[in-house]
């Protein structure tokens, strides 16, 4: 039950956060949805460093790593707006953005992954 109220907590921040950033910089006014964008790639970046602490001589309990990647960076980040957006670019014909967002999100993601590992090595 622990377990499920700390994903719980973590996952309600997170999620409104995400919400902020999509109020604040999802916009008509601009071609990409950039809050789902850096929610996703600060989001990628985040659990590559709570990931990488967790690994690196056990220096996160079970307990924060459930709170702060499965809760918070679960909340923070979403596939589905991401999903959403895309279908709307595509449904518009707006193939240059599909694929700039589409491809972007996916590289910076990993490379967000990858260098939040790195940097607590």
């Amino acid at each position: 039950m622990k377990a499920v109220l700390l994903v719980f907590i973590g996952g309600g921040f997170g999620s409104v956060l995400r919400f902020g950033l999509a109020k604040f910089l999802n916009s008509t006014e601009y071609a990409l949805p950039y809050g789902t964008f850096l929610a996703n790639i600060l989001g990628s970046l985040l659990i590559g460093i709570i990931l990488g602490m967790a690994m690196k001589n056990n220096s996160l309990s079970e307990s924060h790593t459930l709170l702060l990647a499965t809760g918070f960076c679960g909340g923070f980040t979403t596939f589905s707006s991401f999903a959403y957006e895309n279908h709307v670019f595509l449904k518009a014909g707006d193939f240059t953005s599909f694929a700039i967002y589409t491809i972007g999100s996916f590289v910076i993601g990993f490379l967000a992954v990858f260098l939040g590992l790195y940097l607590v090595k």
